[in-house]
């Protein structure tokens, strides 16, 4: 008796969810056994490059120590993941469950987890926050190497995946793999966000709007009056439009092929318009005139955004950029192999180059406060959502992308 009270003593209940509206079982374990319950969840797989992703169940094992199970309630599809899923990514495996721009629940927590609990609202990071690694510590960028080598490779820190498909491995997709109902992620990259923000808006801010607006913010470090270029008008260039106007830029051009976006940016705080296409001369030398004023007749921008990623635009956005000091941030990913090239003469008189990554956002300590701006009425997401529709269509969200018809399609479950 003594021996079986010892056993129930050393046992918990493990909920577990078998479908998307399943029943729940509960199922008891030794509590000194490793956690490892797997689950029935419904994802939209990446089986190969080129090929449309194929919405399916598959096994998702419960989260291990210092990992989170999360809900996911509604995930943005991204240029990001077209990227991948186009087979231009160098870094793509498959088989993959993509996505990375999703909002959800916390449903289970591994042992060791602390700053997230059952019921807490989070936003999976794709660029995580351990705040103890040598590039957190040192406070000069966002970019946290923490779990960076394994979640290159899709798997999780522990060099494993939680995703399977008849008991073959699925990858994890930048640490993420928000195309799924259910995924499990490492603790540090979770964001905490206030309860009352509705999933199928702050999605997004899983990746576009901070991106956009922390380029503005965090990167180029914009002051109030500063003149500014963004190339590239969709879901990123939008967001830097609206992170400007945030900052107090005073000239905002906007640079696109699609006449189109010229009213969507004059919604976002676009204050010029300019059509490459329609031009009869070159582009650079009229974005330097249009930019000249008062004694000031040098001309070029303060700051200049590649949102395309572009490898051609990325020096057209350099070359836009005020002699002395103008700045020229890359956001846009460029495909395989691609090199950017310009004259040194443009450096060396004073132009400068930078990246950003998910636009220098600590995740875990400014996503929070982005979603409190939206809610705050600060800046604007709903307008940019066209299009929201089931885990089912999701192919037809890559769709509207390539015609260029969505700004940002989402997905709900």
């Amino acid at each position: 008796m003594l021996a079986v009270a010892a056993m129930r003593a050393r046992t918990y209940a493990v909920r577990r969810q078998t479908s998307l509206r399943g029943d729940t079982r509960n199922i008891a374990l030794p509590a000194d056994r490793e956690r490892k319950i797997t689950m029935h969840v419904r994802a939209a797989v990446a089986i190969a490059a080129g090929k449309p992703l194929e919405v399916t169940t598959v096994e998702l094992d419960g989260p291990r120590d210092g990992e989170v199970m999360v809900e996911i309630k509604a995930s943005g599809v991204c240029h990001t993941d077209e990227f991948t899923l186009s087979g231009a990514d160098p870094e793509g495996l498959f088989p993959a469950i993509l996505g990375h721009e999703g909002a959800g629940v916390v449903v289970d927590v591994g042992k060791g987890v602390t700053s997230v609990k059952k019921g807490d609202h989070v936003i999976p990071l794709y660029t995580p926050e351990c705040r103890q690694c040598p590039s957190c510590l040192s406070r000069k960028t966002n970019l946290c190497t923490a779990i960076r080598a394994t979640q290159g490779q899709g798997l999780m820190p522990d060099g494993t995946s939680r995703f399977s498909l008849d008991g073959k491995k699925i990858h994890h997709y930048m640490g993420t793999s928000t195309f799924a109902n259910y995924t499990v992620l490492p603790e540090i990259a979770v964001a905490k966000i206030r309860e009352d923000a509705p999933f199928d808006k702050v999605c997004y801010v899983g990746c576009g709007v901070t991106t956009g607006i922390g380029a503005v913010i965090n990167t180029a470090k914009v002051e109030p009056g500063a003149k500014a270029i963004v190339f590239g008008l969709g879901g990123i260039g939008l967001n830097v439009l609206q992170g400007l106007r945030l900052a107090g830029a005073d000239m905002i051009i906007g640079v696109d092929i699609n006449d189109d976006r010229k009213a969507w940016g004059e919604r976002f705080g676009m204050t010029h318009f300019v059509n490459p296409t329609d031009m009869g001369k070159d582009l650079v030398p009229h974005l330097v005139d249009m930019t000249k004023s008062g004694a000031d007749q040098i001309g070029g921008a303060d700051y200049t955004f590649d949102c395309t990623g572009n490898v051609k635009v990325m020096r057209q956005a350099l070359e836009a950029c005020h002699r002395g000091w103008g700045q020229s941030i890359v956001i846009g990913v460029a495909p395989a192999g691609a090199e950017i090239a310009t004259r040194p003469f443009q450096l060396v008189t004073g132009r400068v180059w930078k990246g950003t990554a998910f636009g220098g956002a600590r995740g875990r300590t400014d996503v929070p406060k982005i979603v409190d701006w939206y809610m705050q009425g600060k800046i604007q997401i709903d307008p940019m959502i066209t299009h929201v529709m089931p885990l089912d269509d999701i192919n037809r969200a890559f769709d509207l992308m390539h015609k260029g018809q969505s700004i940002r399609s989402v997905v709900t479950f």
